[in-house]
């Protein structure tokens, strides 16, 4: 049938199940959005800022387990885009991304709000496209689909001329295409399987280091059977968090920088360290030469890439976790490690996570109580800093997905717009966005967003008048010289919920937090809690640059 293109687009966008676009009209995208307007199936939601589209379509991703989708016009509003595309890239995240863009014959000459996006966005996309041929734009977005949600996920970017986009083309669905060049491992090699079995019943001490990869594959119900099955601790990384249930007694907790002492001490004490999706970053190993230096290495990960680009590597092992894990588990037997399961909780007990309470209101106690009446089952999202390390610490996640955040990135502003897109995608889920004062203020227009959307989202702001994290930094680098850490002037967050018609509450003691926060949790609608914490506060454990992990200072 003869449509016009971008009505051919809505047309893919409905075969791919696309359910919710979250996006910012103008100019050079507007046929795109004259097409949506007669969508029956797709939800358009109108953003305030363009950030906060990809910021939403990664949150949504991250509940949803589908492929996040976010648009916006050429130009500014493209390169508004671009934070919330090198985090869904760094975190390995499906995401498809729509960009206007001025017609062809202009392109390259400075035309109005021309920007070129898929150059910019190269190194932070999986793939892009600049579509000049309006008859392959089916093939396109249906390889783009494909090609973000498989393999390892990631962002791929739709680049789409004004004048392309408004001619008329025979248009036939597409089917599956060919992609030469993309074959993304899944099945691990026997052979390798066979050798990690052999090591792992050859091993005494060892530990399971689970990433992100563990959620991305679903493989939490087989990292369960084997960390039970071989009587070996886990611990996660930041984004393997959720992944293992807090609770069991075989979790460590997330290791490295800000980790628990004791999945520190466990890692630099075992024999076999087992990687499942997780890429050694930085934060994680800080110095390479001292972690684990008594272990040999297992990696296994669907991007071959990342094994032994940091860490060497023993066995090397290209695939897919959960399918990989599922072929591992008949060749090993129930392991009894008594002594090494001993060691470990001497190691928990004689480290335990803690911290001091003074009378004021702290922020790991707020975390606690929100997990203690949550049960830890609510979405938590957080932003980044400090309160992002505490809720890590002591929040205890029960199912996997639970936890969205930034990660790679480490993108200030990410939360309240992913908290908007983790509540669309899973809105019968309690949803709680921890922030900081530094953070909110970043985005926080999106509570029009969030209003206008009717969303049920508690906020929760870990408030200590300061950029915490960088002054906690300036504190053990700088020798305590505080520079443009400290906000001289804040805005009433109580006066800003009562603007936006929401409740706001301003808390300062711990008496204040047991007697408020059950109802506020259990009352149906948003909220903001404004909770007063001093700004000395600092996230512990450390591991000081330069340092092995089993370094750390402590409380």
């Amino acid at each position: 049938m003869q449509i016009k293109l971008a009505e051919a687009l809505v047309e893919c966008l409905e075969k791919e199940k696309v359910e919710v676009v979250f996006g910012y009209p103008g100019g050079a995208i507007l046929p795109v959005y004259d097409a949506l307007y007669d969508s029956r199936k797709i939800k358009h939601i109108l953003v305030r800022h363009e950030q906060g589209a990809a910021h939403a379509a990664d949150g949504y991703a991250r509940v949803t387990g589908k492929t996040g989708v976010c648009m916006a016009t050429s130009g500014p509003g493209a390169t508004n885009l671009v934070t919330g595309i090198a985090n869904a890239y760094m975190d390995s995240i499906p995401m498809v991304i729509f960009t206007g863009q001025v017609p062809t014959i202009q392109i390259g000459t400075d035309a109005f709000q021309e920007v070129d996006i898929t150059g910019i966005t190269m190194p932070i996309t999986k793939h892009n496209y600049l579509v000049k041929d309006p008859r392959k734009l089916p093939e396109i977005v249906h390889n783009a689909f494909h090609i973000a949600s498989t393999g390892r996920p990631g962002p791929v970017l739709i680049d789409l001329p004004r004048d392309i986009v408004s001619q008329t083309i025979e248009y036939s669905e597409s089917g599956p295409v060919p992609l030469r060049g993309y074959r993304p491992t899944y099945r691990g090699h026997s052979f390798k399987i066979q050798e990690v079995a052999k090591m792992i019943k050859g091993s005494k001490r060892p530990v399971i280091y689970a990433g992100g990869g563990v959620l991305s594959s679903g493989a939490q119900d087989e990292l369960l059977e084997l960390a039970e099955l071989i009587s070996a601790p886990v611990t996660n990384t930041f984004m393997g968090l959720s992944g293992f249930p807090g609770e069991h007694p075989l979790f460590l907790g997330m290791l490295g920088l800000h980790g628990t002492r004791y999945a520190n001490l466990a890692v630099t004490e075992c024999d076999l360290l087992i990687a499942l999706g997780a890429r050694f970053d930085d934060r994680v190993t800080m110095k390479v030469g001292d972690f684990a230096p008594k272990a040999s290495v297992v990696h296994i990960d669907i991007d071959p890439a990342e094994i032994g680009k940091l860490v060497a590597t023993r066995v090397p092992l290209v695939g897919d976790v959960k399918t990989v894990l599922k072929a591992l588990l008949p060749l090993l037997e129930k392991e009894d490690r008594t002594p090494w399961l001993s060691r470990i909780k001497e190691i928990k007990e004689k480290h335990p996570l803690t911290y001091r309470r003074d009378g004021t209101l702290k922020p790991q106690f707020v975390i606690e109580q929100i997990c203690r009446l949550t049960g830890g089952e609510a979405t938590l999202v957080t932003d980044v800093g400090q309160h992002q390390m505490w809720v890590a610490q002591f929040y205890k996640f029960h199912r996997p997905g639970m936890l969205v955040s930034s990660g790679g990135l480490g993108c200030m502003g990410f939360g309240l717009p992913a908290a908007v897109g983790a509540k669309t995608g899973r809105p019968e889920r309690p949803t709680i966005l921890v922030t900081g004062d530094g953070s909110f203020q970043m985005t926080m227009q999106e509570l029009g967003t969030m209003m206008e959307q009717g969303l049920d989202i508690k906020i929760v702001i870990l408030n200590n008048q300061a950029l915490g994290m960088v002054r906690q930094l300036q504190q053990f680098y700088c020798e305590g010289r505080y520079m443009a850490t400290s906000f001289q002037f804040h805005p009433d967050f109580c006066g800003l919920a009562k603007a936006y018609g929401i409740p706001g509450y301003s808390w300062t003691r711990e008496e204040d937090v047991l007697q408020a926060l059950p109802q506020v949790l259990a009352t149906p609608g948003p909220a903001i809690m404004n909770c007063i914490i001093p700004v000395e506060e600092n996230v512990t454990p450390m591991v000081m640059s330069g340092k092995g992990i089993h370094e750390a200072i402590e409380c």
